[in-house]
């Protein structure tokens, strides 16, 4: 009897087991929510990178468009008429932008050509390829009286975004330049890089063909064949980037 009423003041735990229980308990959470924190900030993370190359990969899409688009039509200045194609790089009191005429999208309405402007952002550290777009009112306008809209960011991010405009000369060869002002033809190609912190294209040289590649006086009621021979597939193909 003496031996029963012994055991039955030993049931249960001591204080030292109870501590040693809660300390193990207490590792068990503070590991499971590191790993679950872990977990979340990488799917977050790779999240992120889906986005990001997304959007890289619609604004691409949509730059090719509209390149590829380009008109070949003449629009009215102070100094006279020249090519409706402009290219400025900018400086960090003035930003730059890319303004030339392309057709309108299928279903756009009003429907015909639209001036397509890109302009280059920034705030703080933060870059903006911003695109807006209006309609053209032909050979007899200028860029001043068209009053773009409707903005739609391509690309956003800490990076440095820098076009270059590509030329070729008489002997076949590419040139690339960084602003396209008062020329009389439009670039045969432009190319899109797109820098990070460690100065890599994380595009590796996205480039775009203008197609429209005739001379302006192809456009008129007397023109030969003879000036479609740098057309496509003609000498001005030579130097198209691979």
């Amino acid at each position: 009897m003496r031996r029963q009423h012994a055991m039955a003041g030993r049931d249960g735990f001591t204080l030292v087991e109870v501590l040693a229980a809660l300390a193990i308990g207490s590792v068990i959470i503070v590991a499971t929510a590191a790993l679950i924190h872990d977990v979340a900030f990488h799917f977050d993370r790779g999240n992120r990178t889906v986005d990001v190359a997304e959007r890289f990969v619609l604004a691409v899409n949509r730059l090719s468009a509209d390149f590829g688009s380009a008109r070949q039509v003449a629009r009215r200045t102070e100094a006279g008429r020249t090519i409706a194609f402009s290219a400025e790089t900018g400086s960090s009191q003035k930003p730059g932008k890319i303004v030339f005429v392309g057709a309108a999208p299928v279903g756009s309405a009003p429907p015909g050509d639209e001036v397509v402007m890109l302009t280059f952002e920034r705030d703080d550290n933060v870059m903006r390829l911003v695109r807006r777009r209006a309609p053209w009112g032909g050979p007899n306008s200028s860029f001043e009286e068209a009053a773009p809209d409707n903005p739609v960011v391509l690309i956003e991010g800490k990076w440095d975004i820098t076009f270059l405009l590509g030329r070729l000369a008489p002997g076949g060869a590419l040139t690339w330049h960084t602003n396209w002002i008062g020329e009389s033809t439009l670039p045969r190609f432009v190319r899109l890089l797109v820098r990070g912190a460690s100065g890599r294209d994380v595009l590796g040289e996205a480039d775009f063909v203008i197609r429209a590649d005739a001379p302006a006086a192809c456009g008129r009621p007397d023109a030969t064949a003879g000036c479609l021979a740098a057309g496509p597939g003609g000498p001005a193909d030579a130097g198209r980037p691979q």
